[in-house]
């Protein structure tokens, strides 16, 4: 059987906190797990209209290994392809520190204003065991970063804690809405 929306974990779930182990060899049921993060993911932004799934790390689907899928074409909810990371690792940082939003599978309905690098450099094994790089900008840049965080048992919310300005929701029309930090977040006993 396959993994559903409903395998993704979510806070306050503690495997998110914990970092995940390095695959030591890409045996049959690591090519599962990785087949189960991408239908997990194109499960779940089936029932999202506004959102697209755009990639997912192993602990989301409470496999603590590091191994992130990213999707191939972030503008075609109809492109299922996905690039397979295992044991990456970013190499370099490079560029500005740029403030854009987030969001993330595992903290349902919450958005933040994260500040990320907008270059970078990484490391990785293909689902065949083999090695590549890759130099990112952009989008896919603040992607993998989000992604190789969830591997060492970070959530983008750890990195804006403090800033009570950096907190949304998605309205039902597709629209972000800043969230009232000490009502919603600060105390929350799901995200902290």
């Amino acid at each position: 059987m396959s993994a559903t929306k409903e395998s993704i974990i979510a806070l306050p779930n503690a495997h998110l906190r914990q970092r995940s182990r390095r695959v030591a060899i890409i045996t049959d049921d690591i090519r599962r797990v990785v087949q189960d993060m991408i239908d997990a993911t194109i499960d779940w932004e089936d029932s999202r209209p506004h959102e697209v799934g755009v990639a997912l790390a192993a602990v989301q689907v409470d496999r603590l290994l590091r191994v992130i899928v990213v999707r191939n074409n972030f503008d075609d909810k109809n492109d299922h392809t996905f690039t397979i990371f295992i044991n990456p690792v970013i190499t370099k940082y490079e560029g500005a520190i740029e403030e854009d939003f987030e969001g993330c599978l595992s903290v349902p309905d919450i958005y933040g204003k994260v500040p990320r690098y907008s270059k970078l450099r990484v490391r990785a094994l293909d689902i065949n065991g083999r090695e590549f790089r890759v130099n990112v900008e952009g989008f896919l840049a603040r992607v993998l970063q989000h992604e190789i965080d969830h591997t060492n048992g970070v959530v983008f919310i750890d990195h804006i804690k403090d800033n009570p300005k950096a907190f949304f929701r998605l309205k039902d029309d597709g629209h972000l809405e800043e969230l009232d930090y000490e009502k919603h977040v600060s105390n929350s006993r799901i995200l902290w």
